[in-house]
């Protein structure tokens, strides 16, 4: 077991166990509702998926997730606490971290600089120290970087680290995004379309990296994704959302069987 496992496993959930549950859950933009009455609940240690057609409220879900949307019907209980109104630094404290559909990296620091922005909620020393750099600060600066190149050497980008991330691939940037989500060591890890416009070896890599992401550290991943064949293996389980509305939730094979779930993808009209 590595050292983030074993921090997280004396007040975390055991495996198998409920994580985050989504109780009735609906958000509202004026009179479009994005959600609606949503219920699932995501168990620590799985790969759990939600898919949809386009804005089936996918994103939505995850914004509600990490506080940044405030739900106006429904509670979501994390670790055994039950919340209605988080900001999302709060939520990145509590154990969540994510990713987001485009890229949102600095794109003049480095590869090593943009993951270590992801060590920011550890840092316990004030601007003062940082400042200074010197004693406790520097101590704890070290330590910080030593975990971020732990994260690079298991992404395999040690070639990039000092390279400025706008000069990158995109399958590269993308990598880079998720080392800077893993240098946090959330309970939880919120992948909102990771392989987006990504060739097939790039997929290739990213869904390797997630499956390791899983079993090597013991994160429990929520992930958003269309490209239903990294869904199918990759996944636990599968939440399927349309229209805002959850109309399935089972494994891969119970989903992939849906009716409802085949009518969504082939666009029947709805009554």
């Amino acid at each position: 077991m590595n050292a983030h496992a074993a921090a997280v496993g004396a007040n975390s959930p055991a495996p198998g166990d409920v994580l985050l549950s989504v109780d009735n859950v609906s958000l509202s933009f004026g009179g479009v509702k994005a959600i609606e009455n949503i219920s699932f609940d995501i168990r620590k240690g799985e790969i759990r998926a939600i898919i949809g057609p386009n804005g089936a409220g996918k994103t939505s879900m995850l914004n509600v997730i990490n506080g940044f949307y405030h739900p106006q019907e429904g509670t979501i209980t994390f670790k055994g606490r039950v919340r209605q109104a988080m900001k999302p630094h709060e939520a990145a404290v509590s154990g969540i971290a994510r990713t987001f559909q485009n890229i949102a990296l600095f794109k003049g620091m480095s590869t090593l600089d943009n993951i270590m922005t992801g060590r920011g909620m550890k840092m316990k020393r004030n601007l003062f120290w940082q400042a200074l750099w010197f004693g406790p600060a520097e101590r704890e600066e070290l330590e910080h970087r030593r975990a971020v190149e732990k994260t690079i050497d298991f992404l395999e980008i040690q070639h990039i680290r000092k390279t400025p991330v706008g000069s990158l691939p995109y399958g590269l940037q993308k990598r880079v995004e998720l080392g800077r989500a893993l240098a946090a060591e959330p309970d939880l890890l919120l992948l909102d379309e990771p392989m987006a416009g990504m060739n097939l070896e790039e997929k290739e890599d990213m869904s390797r990296f997630i499956l390791d992401v899983n079993e090597q550290y013991g994160t429990t991943i929520a992930l958003i994704e269309h490209d239903m064949g990294v869904v199918m293996d990759l996944s636990d389980r599968v939440v399927v959302l349309d229209y805002g509305k959850k109309i399935a939730d089972g494994t891969p094979d119970e989903v992939r069987a849906n009716q409802d779930v085949i009518d969504a993808y082939l666009g029947v009209p709805h009554d």
